[in-house]
């Protein structure tokens, strides 16, 4: 019996993280649970992968370049473990993508642009206050207190005031 729960628990153990694993001749995949449950670290998890592929790569006198990753997070049921799988790709050091100096622009991924918005500008102080005098209007509207008429006599003057 001692044995039939020990050949079990070594199948599981082999089966959750099978190591690097070969998907073409360059590109490989590397899967591994964080046991570790709620008191398990995403960040974690995640540098250990990549630092075991750079290191696999480094092996083979090449280096990692990263092709994708899925994260996925503790699940609710028991076996649910936060995941992470990276798949790169092992190139020469002298390959173009491994020398390139900018990311470039991939159809597939979408890169949102940060705008700095000052909000002690008198602008969008201009801004939020119309705002807020239309939301004013529009409440008194619904509520019946004022007609429709007086709805947009109300918008066009605080309207033409922000202008």
């Amino acid at each position: 019996m001692k044995l039939i729960i020990l050949l079990l628990c070594f199948v599981l153990t082999a089966c959750a993280n099978p190591g690097v694993v070969e998907i073409s001749p360059d590109t490989y995949v590397l899967f591994r649970d964080d046991h570790g449950g709620i008191f398990g670290n995403a960040g974690a998890l995640r540098a250990d992968v990549i630092r075991d592929a750079n290191t696999f790569a480094k092996s083979k006198g090449k280096i990692a370049v990263p092709v994708s990753s899925t994260y996925t997070p503790i699940g609710n049921g028991p076996g649910q473990w936060a995941s992470f799988e990276y798949q790169f790709r092992v190139v020469n050091k002298e390959d173009e993508e491994a020398v390139r100096t900018s990311l470039k622009k991939r159809a597939d991924h979408v890169v949102d642009q940060n705008v700095k918005i000052d909000i002690n500008s008198k602008s969008s102080q201009a801004t939020k206050d119309t705002y807020s005098e239309l939301i004013k209007i529009n409440d008194l509207l619904e509520k019946g207190i004022i007609s429709q008429a007086e709805f947009e006599a109300m918008k066009v003057k605080i309207l033409g005031a922000s202008n």
